[in-house]
């Protein structure tokens, strides 16, 4: 299961890889063991992960009771077995309690600041095949790789909206977006942007280090679920398959130098409410163990893509996602929360006034056609196909005078560089 696998990205399927597609979906022991790492991938000496799924097996959300709760929301700071019982269904009658405490907790913290970025998704090959992803290397999709000059192209259109701050993703393919074009590619937005993060698949230490030193501030790494059996049945097949490599990525990043970390779980693959908890453990335990470090959390639901019969997806709905975020920022005061463009406009402009501190704007997940979304111009070369649909489809400026309008402040720097 080799690099032979990126091919059938763009071939027609050959009737092998039909085969092989089949067999992986069906015969688990046709796959690689998903705990084993590969050759050539890190083994870090740490603990992390034995301290989070530990709490994350033993949690029983029927236990916890409304008076369980209200003796949450009444300590001043919140416990694990505090964060537990805002997670459980217990809570949901308390949500306006809880948004209130979320809220003293988020002014504590981050005054009325709200902090914009946008990403830039510079290629979509991938090797890995992840049912549940647009991106995954058998999709018939059109991929698209940009070269220097058409990031740079579209960098300048971005900077020249007023982001200062971009982050980089690509698909899942060494062989196609290796950490060398990675590297350069930070090396020319640190001439646009002063925080530049990465969405890529995980690396080792060293190429983490050497990417910090083109020019990347932090890097976000999504584990999808932390629900190991789970995880064996969506992710089939490539590097991303092996799930405790790509859990230690944050603590790697750290290892090499990287100024911050961000966590997340794909919310509806899995029990929401125990990769919630283990989300937020994660930063917990890490936090402890690196406290220099900026970490923040992602809070994605599954977005609506064409395997969706495949995943037997669990419903996360609003209300939901909100006790979710509420219980982070009780639970983790000085994290980051960042909520994405997969939710409408008025979700985002209601959760950024007691919870989100960061939400993305001018969003495209496109490959190279930010002038056309921007500019209206239209492109001169062909864009790669989007990894899923947003849901927030504003401008920078509508989103900009939105935060605005609520008396929050919108930021779209905070470092300075001497």
């Amino acid at each position: 299961m080799g690099n032979e696998e990126y091919i059938i990205q763009w071939d027609d399927m050959t009737p092998e890889a039909k085969a092989k597609k089949e067999r992986l979906e069906q015969d688990p022991s046709f796959r690689t063991d998903h705990m084993a790492y590969m050759e050539g991938m890190d083994q870090i000496s740490t603990d992390i992960r034995d301290k989070v799924m530990s709490q994350v097996e033993s949690y029983d959300e029927k236990v916890y009771t409304a008076a369980d709760v209200q003796a949450a929301l009444a300590h001043d700071v919140c416990s694990i077995e505090d964060f537990k019982a805002l997670l459980s269904p217990a809570a949901q009658p308390f949500l306006e309690q809880m948004a209130e405490k979320a809220a003293v907790e988020r002014r504590n913290h981050f005054g009325n600041s709200v902090y914009l970025f946008t990403p830039l998704y510079i290629a979509n090959y991938c090797e890995n095949y992840c049912v549940y992803c647009g991106f995954n290397c058998y999709n018939h999709i059109h991929r698209k790789k940009l070269n220097m000059q058409e990031i740079e192209h579209e960098m300048k259109v971005i900077a020249d909206s007023g982001i200062e701050e971009i982050l980089m993703l690509t698909g899942e393919s060494r062989h196609m977006s290796d950490v060398k074009y990675i590297g350069e590619a930070c090396k020319l937005a640190s001439k646009y942007f002063r925080n530049v993060g990465l969405e890529i698949y995980p690396v080792n230490v060293d190429e983490y280090k050497y990417l910090h030193e083109c020019g990347a501030d932090y890097i976000t790494v999504f584990q999808e679920t932390y629900n190991p059996d789970k995880y064996e049945t969506l992710h089939l097949m490539g590097h991303k398959r092996v799930w405790p490599y790509r859990f230690e990525a944050q603590e790697r990043a750290l290892m090499g130098g990287m100024r911050g970390v961000g966590f997340s779980a794909l919310l509806g693959l899995d029990d929401f409410r125990k990769d919630a908890l283990a989300t937020a453990l994660h930063v917990y335990y890490l936090q402890r163990k690196y406290p220099h470090a900026e970490m923040s959390l992602s809070c994605p639901r599954l977005r609506p893509i064409i395997n969706n019969d495949k995943i037997n997806p669990k419903d996360v709905h609003e209300t939901q996602l909100c006790q979710i975020l509420c219980a982070y920022r009780i639970f983790l005061p000085y994290a980051g929360i960042t909520v994405s463009s997969r939710e409408v406009a008025r979700f985002r402009d209601h959760i950024i006034r007691f919870a989100a501190t960061k939400i993305s704007a001018g969003v495209s997940t496109g490959i190279g056609d930010h002038e056309e979304k921007y500019t209206g111009k239209e492109n001169e070369a062909e864009s790669g196909d989007e990894q899923f649909e947003i849901a927030d489809n504003r401008s920078l400026q509508e989103i900009y005078d939105a935060i605005k309008d609520q008396g929050l402040q919108p930021v779209l720097n905070e470092y300075i560089y001497v």
